[in-house]
C-alpha cells in the first residue's frame, strides 16, 4: 500500500515533491486544483482501504479480484498521481495508470472507443438532416409553391418548414426522451420521420413530418453527449465529449455531398426527395449498433445499481482497479453532494435554488444559446439559397456549401486535443472576436458596387487578416466574382474558426457541469434552449434577410458574437481536466466574485493585445473553488522546478 500519512492525515512530503519533479506546469496546476476538491485526500491508504472494502462488499460485490480491486482502487482515488508509490498494484496495473497521465490517448479500451463511435454516429444523423434540407429546399420549395422570394408568406413558410424539428425538439423533444425510448427508441423515431419527409406532397405535410423528426432529434442531442461525459476519462473527458460536435460537422459535410450528388437526378421531383430520404441510412446503422453499448455507469449509480455499474465501468476501463477507483471515487463525491444539498425538493427547484447548480444552469445556457446566435446555421441551412440569391449557380453553390461543410469538419479536429489543454472558456474567449470579424467581413462583401469594388476591399480587409497579396489580385475580378469570392472566403474562414470553439464546445460543456442528481434535467433544458434559438434563427433568416439584406442580415449576428464574448468573459467557468463531481467548488464562487476575476482577465487582454504592452504583468493563476463554503481566491502551484 502507499505510504500511511502522519496523524493530521497528510501525505509525506518526499512523494509529492518526487513525483511533482516528473510533471509539467499545467499537470501541476492540475493536481493543486484537485486537492482542494478530493474528500478523499485527508485519508490515509489503510483507511481509504477498508472504505473500498465496506463500500464493495456493502453492494453484493464480493468476489476476491473485485474486493481488490476496490481496496487498490480506492487507495488511488485519494492519490491519482502517486500510483507508483501503492504496493499491491502489478505491473499492468501501474503502467495502466500511468498512461492516463503520461499518454492519455493510449488509454483508451477498446469499448470505450466503440460508445465514441456510436455516439459520433448519433451525431451525423443530425448532422446530415440539417444539411439535406439545405440543397433540397431549392427544388422542394417550387414544387410546394412557395417560391416567391418578393412574398413575405412564403419567406414566413420556409423558414417554419426548415425550423420545424428544432420548434418541436424545444417545446416537446427535449421533454420526451423517456417515453420515447420505451415506445420506439430515439433512432427508430428519427428513421420514421426520414422516410415520412422524402413521402410529402405539399408543405403542410413536409411541416407535421419534420416535427415528428424533432421528437427524435430532442432526445438524442439532451441523452448522447451526456452519456459521453458520464463514461470518458476526466483528462479524456472533452475530447471524447466533443465528438458529437465534430462528427455532426461531418454529418453536415455528408448532407452537403448527398446534395451535390443527387442534383445530377434528371427528376426535379425525385432528387430533393431523394435528398432527404438519405439519412435514414446512418438512422438504421445506429438503430443496429446502438444496445452493443454499455450503459452509463452513473445512471446505474442513481438507481442504486452498483454492480451493474462496476460491470459496466470495466468494460471502459484498461484494468478492474481504474474500474473500481471511478467507481469509488464517484460513489464519494455524490454522497458528499447528497449531503450539502439533501433529497428533499424537486429537481426543478434544486436547480434554481441551489447556488452551485444555478450557476452552472447559468452558464450552459450562456454557451448554448451563443452556439446558435453565432449565426453558424444560417450558412449551414441556407447557404445554397444565399449563393444562388447572389448570382452563384445551382451546382456552383451546392459544391461551394460542400466546400463549407468540409472546412467546418475539419477545422474541429483541432479541437480534440485542444478542448482539454487549453480549456473550454479560452477557446470561446478567442473565437468569438474573430467570428465577429469573419461575419463582419462577410456581411459586407453582399455589398460591392461595381464602381467602388477597390474601396470596399481595402475598408473591409483590416477586419480580417492583413491578406494584402490577395487583395491586389482582388482588383482584377469584376464586381460579381469579387462579391462570390468574398463571400466564399468569409464564410469559409468563419467555418474554420467557429468549429474548434463554439461548435464542440457548448454541447461537452453543458453535459458535465451539472450534478448528477440534475443533470438530465439540467442537460434537457441545455438542449432546449440550443434548438429553440435554432429554431428563432431557421424560422426568421429568410424574413431577416428580406427585409434587411443579406448585409445587414449577416452583420447582425456578427454583432451578437461580440455579445457573446463578454457574456462568456463573466459568466462561463472553466472545467477543464476535472472530475464531474468536482466542480461543485468551481460553481459554487458567487457570480459577483467570478465577475470580478472576468473583468481582472479584461484588463490584461486589453493591455497585452490592444495596446501591445508586452511587459503586462501576467495574471496570477487562480483556481476560483469553493472549500467548506468559503471562496477561496487564489491556489498555490507547487514550482515543479523546486
Amino acid at each position: 500500500m502507499a505510504p500511511s500519512s502522519d496523524s493530521d492525515g497528510e501525505k509525506p512530503q518526499a512523494t509529492i515533491k518526487s513525483h511533482a519533479e516528473e510533471l509539467s506546469e499545467d499537470e501541476l496546476q492540475m493536481q493543486a486544483s484537485r486537492r482542494v476538491g478530493n474528500p478523499l485526500a485527508g485519508f490515509d491508504a489503510e483507511k481509504l482501504s477498508n472504505m473500498g472494502y465496506t463500500y464493495c462488499t456493502s453492494h453484493g460485490i464480493t468476489d476476491e479480484k473485485d474486493v481488490r480491486a476496490f481496496r487498490l482502487g480506492a487507495v488511488l482515488a485519494g492519490y491519482p498521481e502517486d500510483y507508483q508509490t501503492i504496493e499491491g498494484l502489478t505491473d499492468i496495473e501501474r503502467e495502466s495508470a500511468g498512461k492516463e497521465i503520461t499518454q492519455k490517448w493510449k488509454s483508451i479500451p477498446t469499448k470505450l472507443w466503440f460508445v465514441v463511435f456510436v455516439c459520433s454516429l448519433c451525431a451525423a444523423v443530425q448532422g446530415m438532416d440539417e444539411t439535406t434540407v439545405n440543397g433540397a429546399q431549392v427544388f422542394y420549395k417550387e414544387a410546394f409553391g412557395i417560391a416567391n422570394k418578393d412574398k413575405l408568406r412564403d419567406a414566413l413558410i420556409l423558414g417554419l418548414t426548415n425550423g420545424a424539428p428544432y420548434l418541436c425538439c424545444a417545446l416537446l423533444g427535449c421533454w420526451l426522451t423517456a417515453p420515447l425510448n420505451n415506445w420506439f427508441g430515439r433512432r427508430g423515431t428519427i428513421f420514421l420521420a426520414c422516410m415520412g419527409q422524402a413521402l410529402t406532397n405539399d408543405w403542410k405535410t413536409m411541416f407535421a413530418v419534420r416535427l415528428v423528426l424533432g421528437l427524435g432529434i430532442g432526445p438524442k442531442s439532451a441523452t448522447t453527449p451526456m452519456y459521453a461525459a458520464e463514461c470518458a476519462p476526466p483528462r479524456l473527458r472533452g475530447a471524447l465529449t466533443m465528438q458529437w460536435q465534430m462528427w455532426t460537422a461531418f454529418g453536415i459535410m455528408v448532407g452537403f455531398a448527398v446534395d451535390l450528388a443527387f442534383y445530377q437526378v434528371a427528376d426535379e421531383n425525385l432528387k430533393w426527395r431523394l435528398m432527404l430520404g438519405s439519412t435514414t441510412v446512418p438512422a438504421l446503422i445506429v438503430c443496429a449498433l446502438a444496445f452493443l453499448c454499455p450503459e452509463s455507469p452513473r445512471h446505474y449509480m442513481r438507481k442504486g445499481k452498483h454492480m451493474k455499474a462496476y460491470q459496466a465501468m470495466c468494460k471502459m476501463r484498461m484494468t478492474k482497479v481504474q474500474a473500481a477507483r471511478d467507481l469509488f471515487y464517484a460513489n464519494a463525491l455524490l454522497e458528499v453532494e447528497a449531503r450539502k444539498v439533501g433529497n428533499s425538493g424537486n429537481k426543478l427547484a434544486k436547480l434554481c435554488k441551489v447556488r452551485r447548480n444555478r450557476n452552472a444552469m447559468m452558464a450552459s445556457e450562456v454557451v448554448m444559446f451563443m452556439q446558435q446566435f453565432c449565426g453558424v446555421n444560417i450558412i449551414a441551412y441556407y447557404s445554397a439559397e444565399i449563393f444562388i440569391h447572389e448570382g452563384f449557380s445551382v451546382p456552383t453553390s451546392l459544391a461551394v456549401s460542400l466546400g463549407w461543410g468540409t472546412l467546418n469538419w475539419l477545422g474541429a479536429i483541432p479541437a480534440i486535443f485542444t478542448i482539454d489543454k487549453f480549456g473550454r472558456r479560452r477557446l470561446l474567449l478567442i473565437t468569438f472576436p474573430m467570428m465577429f470579424a469573419c461575419l463582419l467581413w462577410t456581411s459586407f462583401s453582399f455589398y460591392f458596387p461595381s464602381r467602388e469594388v477597390k474601396i470596399a476591399l481595402l475598408i473591409t480587409f483590416p477586419m480580417m487578416f492583413a491578406c494584402l497579396l490577395w487583395t491586389s489580385f482582388s482588383f482584377y475580378f469584376p464586381s460579381r466574382e469579387v462579391k462570390i469570392a468574398c463571400v466564399t472566403i468569409g464564410t469559409y474562414l468563419f467555418a474554420i474558426v467557429y468549429s474548434p470553439g463554439a461548435g464542440p464546445v457548448p454541447f461537452t460543456y453543458s453535459a458535465e457541469v451539472y450534478p448528477l442528481d440534475v443533470r438530465s434535467l439540467g442537460m434537457s433544458i441545455a438542449t432546449a434552449t440550443t434548438w429553440f434559438f435554432n429554431f428563432v434563427l431557421a424560422f426568421t433568416f429568410p424574413m431577416l434577410r428580406k427585409a434587411f439584406t443579406s448585409t445587414g442580415a449577416f452583420s447582425w449576428y456578427a454583432a451578437w458574437n461580440l455579445v457573446g464574448f463578454f457574456l462568456t468573459l463573466f459568466f462561463v467557468r472553466e472545467t477543464k481536466e476535472k472530475t464531474l463531481e468536482e466542480l461543485d467548488g468551481v460553481f459554487d464562487v458567487p457570480v459577483k466574485e467570478f465577475f470580478k476575476f472576468g473583468v481582472a482577465e479584461l484588463t490584461y487582454f486589453g493591455r497585452r493585445c490592444l495596446l501591445m504592452n508586452v511587459d503586462a504583468p501576467t495574471p496570477p493563476y487562480r483556481q476560483l473553488v469553493v472549500s467548506d463554503g468559503q471562496p477561496m481566491d487564489e491556489v498555490p502551484v507547487p514550482s515543479s522546478r523546486a
